[in-house]
């Protein structure tokens, strides 16, 4: 099995999706779920051709996390 990361963006009318580890690899779609539908369906697509051209899968390198960063108050002294 493989696992890769995937990203998941809004746009203006939609949603866009792509897998760092996979350059080239996107899908969109009019919802969140279209998009993560979409995008399972075209790594495995992707992934059946890399295998089907005997070329390596790659190991996913990619990691997500959030940062926080606290607002200063705007107060005066």
């Amino acid at each position: 099995m493989h696992r890769f990361l995937v990203v998941i963006e809004k746009a203006d009318n939609n949603y866009s999706t792509y897998s760092p580890d996979l350059p080239g690899c996107v899908a969109t779609g009019s919802t969140q779920e279209e998009a993560k539908k979409n995008i399972y369906e075209a790594i495995k697509m992707h992934v059946q051709g890399m295998l089907e051209d005997n070329l390596p899968i790659p190991e996913s390198e990619s990691f997500a996390e959030y940062v926080a960063i606290a607002e200063k108050s705007s107060t005066s002294s």
